[in-house]
């Protein structure tokens, strides 16, 4: 019997100082660094930027997501990080992408914006399933992706 996946979503503040090029910056490096460590723990899953705000869905064997999620509570970059669903999931939203991306056409900052502005999305939560089929429908497959 196959082991059931977990998924984590959550919201966080950008804490990136800079230009929009130094927050570029740090977003590619946020990607290469997860893609490489995801693949390596069997973690997959989805980033969303926009407006100085991180949503971000994991998912994969519950230790495995632990280890990634405690690592982005120590990472800087990342503030006010509000947990919107933690448990087992019925199946991978995101089987093959170790993390999908969006955040960069108009379409995906309006949509995203649609999901909670800055000053609410940590105080109303948006509902999880309405972030997750945002996410599916949004998401950059991470080999076409940057």
């Amino acid at each position: 019997m196959p082991i059931r996946p977990y998924r984590c979503i959550y919201w966080s503040r950008n804490r990136v100082d800079g230009t929009a090029d130094d927050i570029d910056a740090a977003i590619r490096s946020i990607l290469v660094s997860a893609r490489r460590n995801n693949r390596l723990l069997g973690v997959t899953g989805a980033l969303a930027f926009d407006r100085g705000l991180f949503a971000q869905l994991l998912e994969g064997e519950i230790r495995a997501v632990e280890m990634v999620f405690e690592k982005i509570q120590r990472d800087e970059r990342h503030g006010d990080i509000q947990v919107v669903i933690f448990g087992p999931a019925p199946e991978r939203a995101f089987p093959a992408w170790p993390l999908a991306f969006l955040g960069r056409s108009q379409e995906e900052h309006r949509r995203f914006a649609e999901a909670g502005d800055e000053a609410g999305a940590s105080a109303e939560r948006p509902d999880a399933r309405r972030l997750l089929d945002i996410v599916r429908t949004l998401a950059v497959d991470p080999d076409t992706d940057a």
